[in-house]
């Protein structure tokens, strides 16, 4: 089991960028694949992106290609989510996950273990 923290949400305004950050701790974490997901109000939960174990593989839902990048830092347990040129509809609770495996790594339901979530919110 993978313990996870979120940080770096915030409200900010259209264009703007942030990082969000998920430390991750417990049992060979550095083995894990890493995911972002985010939930708008009264919307379902939705995979924004994912990493493999060594950083190596990266996929990203198309309504955030081009502007968001992830990466982690194995040496610091840390996944992080660069988010450029940000719009509105990308308000949201933004949740890391982690799971083991490299196969599917889009599907909510392969992922075990969730942080809190951070709030981030565009204004336009």
């Amino acid at each position: 089991q993978v313990q996870l923290v979120e940080s770096g949400g915030g409200l900010v305004q259209a264009g703007d960028s942030l990082k969000l950050s998920c430390v991750a701790s417990g049992s060979a974490q550095r083995l894990y694949a890493m995911g972002w997901f985010r939930q708008a109000a009264g919307k379902e939960r939705e995979f924004v992106a994912a990493i493999n174990w060594s950083g190596s593989d990266r996929y990203y839902a198309d309504s955030v290609k081009g502007r968001f990048t992830i990466s982690r830092d194995n040496g610091k347990n840390t996944a992080y989510l660069q988010m450029n040129e940000l719009k509105p509809e990308d308000t949201a609770v933004y949740y890391c996950a982690a799971r083991l495996g490299n196969v599917r790594l889009d599907l909510e339901s392969q992922y075990p273990d969730w942080g809190q979530g951070t709030q981030v919110t565009v204004s336009s």
